[in-house]
């Protein structure tokens, strides 16, 4: 029997170690505007403060003892492990009484398909690019047979998932990425530094954390023949950045290192001053500072990976192949001296922001899935 309409859909979004905070609760607040009865099972994010709940419930039941001993704390990760099957458990009884539960994420994939809590319909969102060896193949599989419906943001995505994962065609879903359009308007928002305040001249903004499939040093190759312009990379560190910081050296370009984790109220500072945002990406499904960038209206240069193609194809972001250095440097060096392509492709990101990736048109879809699934 399928819902009483009357009644407001009980949905919980779960995302246990909080991987992806801006993302779970954009769609929390989208969800509860659209009429659910919405609760984010999650736990404390402790890089900074996470969005404002906004007609949504958070309840941080989640690694509650490791979150209290902080960032910093010795033996974090074991500590996690060894919360992590009780508060699976636990999880049962927190999930009794929804219609649905939405999985964001899952900490343990080979462990947590054993550990899914039972109540049905439920649901999975596929954040990340999808593994190629036999053995993780194996394990996203085992996964995601546990799951009713399996969300996936792009169409390259989802024939991955049927293709190689071997997932259904009726459970695998398309449901964009939305635009993060709640950095625009936050009340604590903070300025730049003093630093890079004071910087003149046009900025090229590469942000996000620091990752080796990212082509940052593509990235600063291409920059090398780029005048009258600075390049600030932005972002906390998940590589050695010294062999990068040594390449931005030799290269004699004007490159700004920023290495740190930006919390939510300085992000719009380094967007709005930007007048071009690049994704040099080798490999990617999707990435939340293309939308962060879409949401601000920016120019984007992106390589055609993954979802950057679907947002390109649209008139979103211009288009370069991965790794190709040359190509990434002229099509920054033609933006950064056209004044005008910068405006029309600035106004096509925003146009599709309020449209295409708004929140509200993912939230129906997100709650049509639901329905025909019978929650």
């Amino acid at each position: 029997m399928g819902h009483d309409n009357r009644v407001p859909l009980k949905v919980q979004l779960l995302d246990p170690s909080a991987f992806t905070p801006p993302y779970d609760h954009a769609l929390a607040a989208a969800l509860a505007r659209a009429g659910a009865d919405v609760e984010l099972l999650t736990s404390r994010f402790l890089y900074g403060p996470a969005p404002r709940e906004e007609g949504y419930r958070v309840n941080e039941a989640f690694y509650r003892r490791t979150a209290r001993r902080g960032l910093e704390a010795p033996g974090r990760r074991f500590g996690k492990l060894a919360e992590h099957v009780p508060d699976m458990l636990h999880a049962r009884s927190l999930t009794a009484s929804a219609d649905v539960v939405h999985w964001q994420w899952v900490t343990v994939p080979g462990l947590d398909a054993a550990l899914l809590p039972p109540k049905r319909p439920r649901a999975y969102t596929v954040h990340y690019p999808l593994p190629r060896s036999r053995v993780a193949v194996a394990r996203e599989r085992a996964l995601m047979r546990r799951m009713d419906a399996v969300f996936i943001h792009t169409e390259s995505g989802a024939r991955a998932l049927r293709e190689r994962i071997g997932v259904e065609a009726r459970r695998v879903h398309v449901v964009p990425h939305g635009a993060f359009d709640y950095l625009t308007r936050l009340p604590e928002e903070r300025p730049l530094p003093r630093e890079l305040a004071e910087v003149e001249g046009p900025v090229v903004l590469c942000f996000g954390l620091l990752r080796p499939y990212k082509g940052i040093d593509v990235l600063i190759e291409a920059f090398r023949e780029i005048e009258a312009c600075e390049l600030w990379i932005v972002g906390m560190p998940r590589m050695p950045i010294e062999p990068l910081e040594e390449l931005a050296r030799r290269s004699g370009a004007r490159v700004r290192f920023v290495p740190r984790f930006v919390t939510d109220p300085e992000i719009p500072g380094f967007f709005r001053r930007a007048d071009v945002v690049v994704l040099p990406h080798r490999e990617i499904e999707q990435s939340g500072v293309l939308y962060t960038a879409l949401a601000f209206g920016k120019p984007i240069v992106a390589s055609a990976v993954g979802g950057f193609v679907d947002v390109g194809e649209a008139g979103g972001a211009a288009l370069v192949p991965p790794g190709d250095a040359a190509a990434l440097g002229a099509e920054l060096a033609r933006l950064i001296g056209d004044d005008e392509a910068r405006r029309a492709l600035g106004e096509a990101a925003a146009a599709l922001a309020a449209n295409t990736y708004s929140w509200d048109s993912i939230a129906a879809r997100t709650l049509a899935i639901y329905r025909e699934l019978g929650a």
